[in-house]
């Protein structure tokens, strides 16, 4: 199988580009740089979409980045980078004399209400609320194939929670202050605290790109890219202190996050969902790491 995959150089991108060259696929990567193996989005614009049989989109800019102070520039990339990528992919692929099979997006789960009680798998209803739920939504609208062209592809939405990996991600922020005994839980530590470790989402991804047997739908198959583990921030922290013997003892106030991070971003951070994957447990995906201690452990290396 021949996949490109736009963003294929970031976290996630690594980890499923090595993936799928282990199980003997080829893969392109569409970047803003351009290399060996690679395409640049002037390319993909320019010449169209190479001949493939899945398509991934994982560019955008890191909501989390804390080199970005959170401003109207800052949102304005968050936003652009997400939704231009997606709609040069999907209008790539509608174009092209012989589109893939498969093409998925790798949206986020803030499109869902923060709820300490809610649970949300992918059939719940939901309309933005705020900033991020409004991206989630022009995202996922930016990625759907016309009609005539949905007949014959399938096409993918996964909304993972929190990545965690050890090369990046939500974790390679946290490692150091928990490693210098300076961890402890966000805001209340009730909050839930949706996750995946990043090879299950790779795999997520990859389940997703294989040809259907059915009839494609013509709206997207949505699958929520979450551990089945239902987990707080509390209960995150302590894990995370426990695999690295270190204490947990120093909490973090909303309202420091909110004045570090700006309050849009720390919702992510400081509030949450309970995310549930139905779909994706329902479709035989098999999770190698469906708990916290697992995760945990192979990104520490304990």
């Amino acid at each position: 199988m021949r996949v490109l995959i736009g963003g294929g150089s970031g976290f996630v991108g690594r980890e499923l580009t090595r993936l799928l060259r282990d199980k003997g696929h080829e893969v392109t990567v569409i970047s803003r740089q351009p290399g060996p193996g690679k395409l640049t989005w002037d390319e993909l614009e320019s010449r169209g979409l190479p001949p493939c049989d899945g398509a991934v989109n994982l560019a955008g800019e890191n909501v989390m980045n804390p080199l970005r102070w959170w401003n109207e520039s800052y949102k304005k990339d968050l936003f652009s980078s997400r939704i231009d990528t997606t709609k040069a992919l999907s209008q790539a692929i509608t174009a092209s004399p012989s589109p893939p099979h498969s093409w998925v997006l790798v949206s986020g789960v803030a499109c869902y209400k923060p709820s300490q009680t809610a649970e949300y798998t992918e059939d719940s209803e939901w309309t933005p609320f705020d900033l991020l739920s409004k991206l989630v939504k022009e995202w996922e609208a930016a990625a759907l194939l016309p009609e005539h062209v949905a007949k014959t592809i399938k096409q993918v939405i996964i909304r993972p929670g929190a990545v965690l990996g050890h090369d990046g991600g939500a974790m390679k922020q946290m490692l150091l202050p928990f490693w210098l005994g300076l961890g402890g839980t966000l805001g209340s530590g009730r909050q839930p605290f949706p996750w995946i470790h990043v090879s299950d989402l790779a795999g997520i991804i990859a389940h997703s790109l294989e040809p259907s047997a059915d009839t494609p739908s013509p709206s997207p198959q949505v699958y929520n890219g979450v551990a089945p583990a239902l987990n707080t921030n509390y209960e995150f922290t302590k894990e995370l202190g426990r695999v690295l013997r270190r204490p947990t003892i120093f909490p973090v106030p909303g309202f420091v996050m909110n004045t570090l991070m700006g309050s849009e971003r720390a919702v992510i951070l400081t509030q949450g969902q309970k995310v549930i994957p139905k779909r994706t447990l329902e479709s035989g995906f098999q999770y190698r790491y469906p708990d916290l201690t697992s995760a945990l452990k192979q990104i520490v290396g304990s």
